[in-house]
């Protein structure tokens, strides 16, 4: 085990997330212009790269590698590389690719919380994970792709009042059940 999660913590982190990224979507209809700039921000890309690269910095220091310990320097060498050359050469929807990346690194504690349990209701907390690691991908390979789902989710207010609600009702249920059956 890398991350030392109970099912409950998992759960409360990943329903508290839900209803803290849908409230202000709720409340203020307005805030759509700043989810339309949010695909081509440098400083949200600068931010959630930094953040992506002290956790993945962090994993590689300290995860048991077994036959691949060899490589535990070289990739410590190479995160920095890597980190600095993304800073300067991807300009592009950076902060895109870097919430992809993020989305890939937090689905896995989920998950690792949710191993061998047997409530069903764990299905929940599976099942955001699995929704990070498809919209991670997705938003890592083909960056434009998120551009487009905001643009589509902010054509109406309905429509962005509609998806932060179902985001809100579903973090509610996944802090309700990591409340009281976990």
């Amino acid at each position: 085990m890398i991350y030392h999660l109970s099912l409950q913590t998992a759960g409360i982190i990943a329903g508290a997330f839900l209803i803290l990224i849908s409230l202000p979507g709720l409340a203020k209809p307005d805030l759509i212009v700043v989810a339309q700039r949010f695909p081509r921000s440098n400083v949200a890309g600068v931010v959630l790269l930094t953040i992506c690269f002290i956790w993945t910095f962090w994993l590689v220091a300290t995860i048991q590698m077994g036959e691949f310990s060899a490589f535990r320097r070289p990739l410590l060498i190479a995160l920095p590389i890597g980190y600095g050359l993304a800073l300067r050469f991807v300009e592009e929807f950076l902060a895109v690719r870097a919430l992809g990346i993020l989305c890939l690194l937090a689905a896995e504690p989920l998950l690792d919380a949710a191993f061998l349990r047997y409530e069903t209701s764990r299905l929940f907390v599976t099942v955001f994970a699995y929704l990070l690691i498809i919209a991670g991908l997705f938003w890592v390979a083909v960056p434009y792709v998120l551009r487009d789902q905001i643009n589509w989710s902010t054509r109406s207010v309905f429509r962005w009042r509609f998806l932060h609600a179902i985001a809100f009702i579903y973090g509610g249920v996944i802090l309700t059940f990591a409340l009281t059956r976990y």
